[in-house]
């Protein structure tokens, strides 16, 4: 499935989209991981939760859960919040 992949992270992709397969969230962003290491850690926290400034949308709906179930044909968007003062 395609994944839109927000500025911050392009440093790992070097682009803005990417392919990644999964039958949930969580397997898509493990094989993300797999062709780009590190990259799941800056989405994913230490207690398997989508960080606070990181939210997942897939086909236009925002996701909480990793265990969402997922088809090959959605897209999954990554928007990483702005922050600063």
């Amino acid at each position: 499935m395609q994944v839109l992949i927000p500025s911050a992270l392009r440093s790992y992709t070097q682009s803005s989209n990417a392919e990644a397969s999964g039958a949930t969230l969580n397997e898509v962003l493990l094989d993300l991981d797999r062709q780009y290491p590190g990259i799941r850690f800056r989405m994913i926290d230490e207690q398997h939760r989508v960080r606070r400034h990181i939210r997942i949308f897939v086909n236009g709906v925002s996701i909480e859960t990793l265990s969402q179930k997922m088809q090959s044909a959605d897209e999954v968007v990554i928007v990483q919040a702005l922050s600063g003062g």
